[in-house]
């Protein structure tokens, strides 16, 4: 593990077909509802992989089964640049203040069972899109879930 985390990352919005989104509550500030996300362990960790891992140690959900084939991921192609909240900076070496997030999503047939990751997230919840999309507390993480149905759409 480094012992600074890299400034490149990835936002997965985990959805079913209905739209039904799964939204995961930080332990570290309570009531910040997000999708799952995550930094790359190494410089050349490819993204989608970084994708399927934080997948794995946020929610419990293995990408690659039969239940959640690896198509189900699927790499919007959508980078934002950002600046990093304050109080999240001293992860980051000193003097790094921007982050370049890479979305994904990731469809499920429908709800499953969630393991949260000790210490990271205190709960999680399933809500329509637009509903999820009002509770995060990310403008951006909220935008990525309101393009959902466009997304969709564009994939079928």
């Amino acid at each position: 593990m480094r012992p600074f985390k890299i400034p490149e990352s990835v936002l997965v919005v985990v959805h079913t077909v209905e739209l039904e989104v799964l939204l995961i509550e930080r332990a570290d500030r309570v009531g910040f509802w997000q999708s799952v996300t995550g930094s790359k362990d190494r410089l050349d960790e490819p993204l989608a992989a970084v994708a399927a891992r934080e997948v794995a140690e946020e929610t419990g959900i293995l990408v690659g089964t039969p239940d959640v084939p690896a198509s189900a991921l699927v790499d919007w192609r959508h980078t934002i640049d950002y600046e990093i909240y304050p109080i999240w900076r001293h992860r980051y070496e000193l003097g790094v203040v921007r982050n370049t997030e890479h979305w994904f999503g990731l469809t499920l047939q429908g709800e499953c069972e969630i393991t949260l990751a000790p210490g990271e997230h205190t709960a999680h919840v399933w809500l329509p899109y637009r509903d999820a999309a009002a509770r995060c507390f990310s403008r951006s993480n909220a935008e990525a879930i309101l393009q959902l149905p466009d997304r969709l759409r564009a994939t079928a």
